[in-house]
């Protein structure tokens, strides 16, 4: 009997190893059954709802000053006086420069006498006129002498008036170009005046935009130098045509410039408003396009379901939903890409 056992030694030592690596190799997948758990992906989410749209035009225009001259002198002469600095702020009529102008003012004297003594010498001629002690001809002569010197003292008072040269209008002058004592010809540039309390921009937009602009339709503006600032002004004149070369329709935009931060030769970047609409709209980033159709993931009881939507115009950040959603569903707009159809999520976040 013992020599049967130990003959069986050999077959239950086999059979007790088998069972050992069946077992050791059907451990792992039991364990892996038993702690295998649904996969929860985390994302954030907002719920979209009925919001503003502004349709707008972009365009770009470079800054002028409502008006803007250069200041000059008519005649040729000495400067006398000036009496403004470089930069400084004037109103319409002060005084900015006087050159020379004894001489006119002598010549101006002198021909008022002369003309005292004319209209004195002419009520005479009247007077004999009236006693039938003169002739008629005489007292013609005498008339159109009279008329001739008042003429003569007209144009030298202009003269004279022109040799003391005043601001056209209310401005910010530019850099002095003259100096006192120096000696100008007619012409030459004696400084700019611009004024900037209202800032013209022009600018061209497409011209399929020409039945969407008007007349006093808002426009805002923006500068590099001041990019934390909207500057808001209105179309002041529409071009009566359309560039035949571009296609394009010149617009006048006037922006109230009262702080006198912008100045003439800026770029701006124009927008118009054409019309405000009230529609929903989805954050950017919870859009995922799939060849020509677009979807979103919305998230009822946990899970993340797939619906399709079409989409209407853009904004930067927002785009508009023509069908496909409703106004309080909750869209996926931070983890899209790991999701599919029915994947459980955890919301992190939801932003209105």
């Amino acid at each position: 009997m013992s020599n049967s056992i130990t003959r069986r030694l050999p077959l239950l030592l086999l059979l007790s190893l088998l069972i050992a690596l069946v077992a050791y190799l059907s451990w792992p997948s039991v364990k892996a059954n038993k702690q295998q758990k649904p996969r929860v992906i985390a994302v954030k989410t907002a719920v979209i709802a009925q919001s503003e749209f502004k349709d707008v035009v972009e365009a770009l225009g470079t800054a002028r000053a409502n008006e803007q001259v250069l200041i000059t002198s008519k005649y040729s002469d000495l400067v006398d006086e000036i009496s403004f600095d470089d930069g400084q702020q004037v109103k319409k009529g002060e005084v900015l420069v006087r050159l020379n102008r004894q001489e006119e003012v002598a010549k101006v004297r002198e021909l008022e006498a002369n003309l005292a003594e004319s209209v004195a010498q002419l009520n005479r001629f009247q007077d004999l006129l009236k006693k039938k002690a003169t002739s008629k001809s005489e007292l013609d002569q005498q008339d159109a002498q009279t008329k001739a010197i008042s003429a003569q003292l007209m144009s030298a008072r202009t003269k004279l008036s022109d040799l003391t040269i005043k601001a056209p209008f209310d401005g910010v002058l530019g850099f002095r170009e003259i100096s006192v004592g120096a000696y100008i010809d007619s012409g030459d540039v004696i400084t700019s005046l611009d004024d900037l309390s209202v800032i013209k921009v022009d600018f061209t937009v497409p011209e399929r935009f020409l039945p969407t602009v008007a007349v006093g339709q808002k426009i805002t503006a923006t500068n590099v130098a001041y990019q934390e600032q909207v500057f808001t002004g209105e179309i002041a004149t529409i071009d009566s045509r359309i560039d035949p070369q571009t296609r394009t329709l010149k617009i006048r935009g006037k922006i109230p410039n009262p702080g006198l931060k912008l100045r003439p030769g800026m770029l701006l970047n124009i927008t118009i408003e054409r019309h405000t609409d009230m529609v929903l709209q989805v954050p950017e980033s919870a859009v995922i396009p799939i060849e020509d159709k677009h979807f979103v993931f919305v998230v009822s009881d946990n899970k993340a379901l797939r619906k399709a939507i079409r989409i209407g115009r853009r904004q930067p950040g927002k785009v508009e939903v023509l069908s496909g959603l409703e106004e309080q569903d909750a869209v996926v707009i931070e983890g899209a890409l790991k999701l599919r159809e029915g994947t459980q999520v955890s919301v992190l976040e939801d932003k209105e």
